[in-house]
């Protein structure tokens, strides 16, 4: 007979709403930047100002993010989860409803990275909460399933986003995203503090800083972190130049590009539940990167020689479906490895993959947007595989293998 109790600590019930609540939490920092997504070439024409700049709005949201989490890390491992969560959903309304009314472009990129601050809180709690409470396989399948639905739920983004694209422009889109924060605050009062207060940490807030350090110098944590931060990366350089290839560039509007990307997003959810079917996690990173590898080399010749939109989707698939793959085993192995500072850890976790992010995405609007985005697409599939190996030749924790 299963036991229930080790399974699910708080009993099933709760199990199944902290599962649809974490999703929530991970969806929103996804809806954060690809809800508006559609927008990016009105928002040029509204701002008046040129496609490299406009994608500063994305630099500054991911600064936000992965600044935030490093921030928050460390003070939620001392004064507990829930408390960092609904201060930070508060800073996210106000960011967004002050961004709505900003006079120029400089002001609405302050806003984007106080809105980054504010979704970081619910982005890294939703890796650090399953870490508190499990380990080992459980803590891959419980963030795996969360990955995998999450991979259906931000396929909504861009799809709603499109829509109120047309209905109400930019603005409507982050009056509907301070709406989703005020939601995920209400709901999330139910939601019991997952570190309990003889595990917080005892002393100054500004020596738990000193968590950092120990965990840079883990060797297999620093790689699987670096891994799941490459591999996003490479999604927000498709993030932020698909609006411009398939609206500027091939025609489609705002509400076409918007079921292309959910539908997309889809195999990013496939690929995350099929990194579980191995037996050992890290033999999907390593098959995930050469698949992604020899995909984005294709998608580099599209994007180059042959101009079609129908290449560039095609071959878009298996290198999202692979990203999918990277995305499990990366954010598990790293998050297994960090545990016992799983506050910090998932602070690093998260830095990685928004530093890449930052950097790319403006990168990608330089030039031949077909071009600058081959270029970038080439250079973080090559980082992502060069990793994928090195945590291949790591010997497998026995807890995560089946």
């Amino acid at each position: 007979m299963e036991n229930t109790t080790a399974t699910y600590p708080h009993g099933k019930n709760y199990y199944i709403f902290l599962v649809a609540y974490l999703v929530g939490l991970s969806a929103f920092g996804s809806f954060v930047n690809d809800m508006y997504l559609p927008t990016l070439p009105e928002m040029t024409r509204y701002f008046q100002c040129p496609v490299s700049v406009i994608q500063l709005g994305l630099t500054m949201g991911m600064l936000g993010l992965g600044i935030g989490q490093l921030i928050l890390g460390p003070a939620s491992d001392k004064y507990g989860r829930k408390p960092v969560l609904m201060t930070t959903m508060t800073i996210f309304i106000i960011g967004a409803v002050v961004s709505i009314f900003s006079p120029d472009i400089h002001f609405f990129l302050g806003c984007r990275f106080v809105q980054g601050i504010g979704a970081s809180g619910g982005y890294f709690l939703a890796r650090t909460i399953p870490a508190d409470i499990f380990s080992g396989r459980q803590l891959a399948k419980t963030m795996a399933l969360i990955g995998a639905i999450n991979g259906f739920t931000p396929a909504s983004a861009p799809v709603l986003g499109g829509i109120l694209a047309v209905a109400d422009g930019w603005k409507g889109i982050f009056y509907v995203l301070a709406g989703f924060a005020a939601l995920l605050i209400c709901a999330g009062l139910p939601l019991k503090e997952s570190l309990i207060p003889q595990n917080r940490f005892k002393g100054h807030l500004l020596e738990a800083f000193r968590e950092y350090p120990s965990l840079i110098k883990n060797k297999r944590f620093v790689i699987h972190a670096l891994l799941k931060g490459t591999a996003l990366g490479l999604l927000f350089a498709y993030c932020s130049s698909a609006p411009f290839i398939m609206q500027d560039h091939f025609g489609w509007s705002e509400l076409d590009f918007g079921l292309f990307m959910g539908f997309n997003a889809i195999f990013i959810a496939c690929g995350a539940m099929t990194a579980l079917k191995f037996d050992i996690l890290k033999k999907a990173a390593f098959i995930g990167g050469w698949t992604l590898m020899l995909f984005t080399a294709v998608e580099m010749g599209v994007l180059f020689f042959i101009d079609d939109f129908w290449a560039y989707e095609f071959v878009l698939l298996p290198m999202l479906f692979s990203l999918g793959m990277i995305f499990t085993v990366g954010n598990t192995l790293a998050m297994n490895e960090g545990r016992t500072n799983a506050g910090g850890a998932s602070a690093l976790v998260g830095l990685s993959g928004y530093i890449f992010g930052a950097i790319v995405a403006p990168l990608v609007g330089i030039g031949n947007i077909m071009h600058s985005t081959a270029i970038v697409f080439g250079i973080m599939a090559s980082m992502t595989l060069a990793l994928a190996y090195a945590t291949k030749r790591i010997s497998p924790d026995p807890d995560m293998i089946k």
